[in-house]
Order: C-alpha cells, then sequence, then structure tokens
C-alpha cells in the first residue's frame, strides 16, 4: 500500500517539467498500472511511464527509482487482490470532486487498453467490450452521447461506478485464468 509521501512523491514527479500540463494525475496513473494488470499486455515501467507523462522518455532514459518503486508495489498490491478472489479499491481523493477522480482513473485505464487494443480484444471482442462499458462511459475521452447521457446522470454514473471493481475482476480472468 502506498503511503501518503509515496503519492506526493509521485505527483511531484508526474507534475514536473517539461510533460507536467500533458501528464496524468494519480488517479490516471493508478488506472494504468490497473489496466496493465488486469489486461492482457502487462507493460514496463517505461511504458507506464511514458503513457503516465506523455513524454517519450525518462529525463536521462532512466524512470526515476521512485517512481518505479511505487509502480511495482501497486502492481504487486493489485494482483495480490485479484489473486485472492479480493476485488480491486479504486482511490478516493481526500478532497475535491470523486468523479473528477474517477474520470482520470477512467482515462488512464482506457487510454492504457487502447495502447494495446489488438490484444485485449484477441480474448474475446464481445465480452471485453461489455466488460469495458464503464470505463469507456466514464473516461471523458469520448463524445458518444449515450456515455454522455450516463455521465450527465448522477444515479447512471454512481451504477457505472459501482460495476467498476467487478468488470476489473472479470477482465483479470478473462486473461489470466488458466483455461
Amino acid at each position: 500500500m502506498l503511503s501518503d509521501s509515496d503519492i506526493e512523491a509521485l505527483e511531484d514527479i508526474l507534475f514536473a517539467e517539461p510533460w507536467g500540463d500533458e501528464a496524468l494525475d494519480f488517479f490516471g496513473l493508478h488506472g494504468v498500472v490497473c489496466a496493465s494488470v488486469v489486461g492482457p499486455a502487462s507493460l514496463s515501467t517505461e511504458d507506464i511511464f511514458r503513457l503516465a507523462t506523455g513524454a517519450d522518455q525518462a529525463p536521462g532514459g532512466q524512470v526515476p527509482d521512485t517512481f518505479r518503486n511505487a509502480v511495482e508495489q501497486l502492481g504487486r498490491d493489485m494482483a495480490h487482490s485479484l489473486d485472492m478472489g479480493q476485488p480491486l479499491e479504486l482511490p478516493e481523493p481526500e478532497d475535491g470532486d470523486p468523479m473528477n477522480a474517477l474520470e482520470n482513473w477512467c482515462a488512464g485505464f482506457v487510454d492504457t487498453f487502447l495502447e494495446n487494443e489488438d490484444a485485449w480484444l484477441e480474448a474475446g471482442e464481445e465480452e471485453t467490450a461489455e466488460l469495458l462499458v464503464p470505463m469507456l462511459t466514464l473516461s471523458g475521452l469520448f463524445e458518444d452521447e449515450d456515455f454522455q447521457n450516463v455521465r450527465n446522470s448522477p444515479k447512471l454514473s454512481r451504477d457505472m461506478a459501482d460495476a467498476i471493481p467487478d468488470s476489473l475482476t472479470d477482465l483479470y480472468l478473462l486473461f489470466h485464468a488458466p483455461d
């Protein structure tokens, strides 16, 4: 489990120059790591850094140790929870807008899915697409009218948000459970 100081150190890296304007916040990074864990393509720390910051590569070609350690810890914690049959818990903001944090988390998750879309859809396009609906809808990345209608409804948004932990478990099982 990451401490508050680990998360602060991570966000210091994410919001650093020159990529700080384009970078994901901690919630978005958590979504990227989660998609790497539950999905079929496990991403390297370098790939996660690139997705989280929008930078082509880390400064000096090296991902900062603080970032690497935190991402590896997050990934291990998520995989352990899923292996133990426990649903993943999404991070909650201590203050601010929980729906904004959720949108950022979903956007990070969906960006990671799109990075390896073919691998995700090979396991069964229809089932995968169905399990991705809550994240796709709440990510704010698509102008689809149906998605916007859901996002504009507090009840439907909450229903979608509540469906995410089960969707994550089902995606993990789809890609990682023995046949």
